[in-house]
């Protein structure tokens, strides 16, 4: 059983973008439109934001789990929602996955089913993919006549590879959960039923870091220059590491460390 959530925070029996807190600083937002397959909609991209924003602006939230309701995790953009203005309207869709990849709090993507085009953006937004065995991982945007977007190709050949990430986008390989858990594209693969519960299991473990430092250590993960050489990487981290020991956090732990060996002298 999944810890039980300490608030659903949204309190709307209609939401697009359902929110619960748990135990342990994990929030779980769910993409919350079966009847849609949870396609991306204008509406259900606001609320995505409105959602992110909420949590990034609780001290009390640690971490992010996305997931969808249903047997699908998200079934790609609403092509029909984009109103007179298609850029405007394809960018809108894309602020929906982009939130979640701008998260300044780390993310772990559940994907429990299908993830098609968008909806395979918004599993390539998150730090981490863990996949169920029912997970699909299908790019299919040119089986549909339309070019990539929002950065699915620079996201999906990061997370893989070019030889993974071209056959998948321009042969058409889908992967199920065990093969996307082969290739790399997830962190692992695990039953289905077990999966929410996996999730919240290893995003509940950032809470262990002060809140701030986690925040800066995502971002130096997230942008380092994997180009760049390792003593570019190691004169990045200093200014941050140095940072963190003139924190209290770090004076506090570090003393309880002392105190702990000291003990057992």
């Amino acid at each position: 059983m999944a810890p039980e959530s300490r608030s659903a925070t949204t309190g709307d029996p209609h939401s697009l973008a359902r929110l619960e807190v748990h135990e342990g600083g994990v929030a779980v937002l769910t993409l919350d439109d079966p009847r849609r397959a949870n396609a991306f909609t204008l509406d259900m991209c606001h609320q995505i934001t409105a959602v992110v924003d909420r949590i990034e602006a609780d001290s009390g939230v640690s971490s992010l789990v996305v997931t969808g309701a249903g047997s699908v995790f998200c079934a790609g953009a609403d092509l029909s929602s984009l109103g007179t203005s298609r850029e405007a309207g394809l960018r809108a869709i894309y602020d929906g996955f982009l939130r979640v990849a701008r998260c300044s709090l780390p993310t772990v993507a559940a994907v429990n089913g299908a993830a098609v085009g968008a909806g395979m953006n918004l599993a390539l937004a998150a730090d981490v993919r863990l996949a169920a065995r029912s997970a699909r991982f299908d790019t299919r945007f040119l089986s549909l006549g339309i070019h990539p977007g929002g950065g699915h190709s620079w996201m999906l050949r990061r997370a893989v590879g070019h030889q993974t990430a071209a056959a998948m986008m321009l042969f058409g390989e889908v992967l199920d959960g065990v093969q996307a858990d082969q290739r790399g594209l997830a962190h692992r693969c695990v039953p289905d039923d077990d999966l929410l519960e996996n999730a919240i299991d290893l995003a509940a473990g950032a809470a262990q870091a002060p809140r701030e430092l986690l925040i800066r250590a995502t971002e130096t993960l997230r942008t380092i220059d994997t180009a760049a050489t390792h003593d570019a990487a190691v004169d990045r981290e200093l200014i941050t590491q140095l940072w963190s020991m003139d924190q209290g956090d770090f004076a506090e732990r570090l003393a309880a460390m002392s105190r702990k060996i000291s003990s057992k002298g």
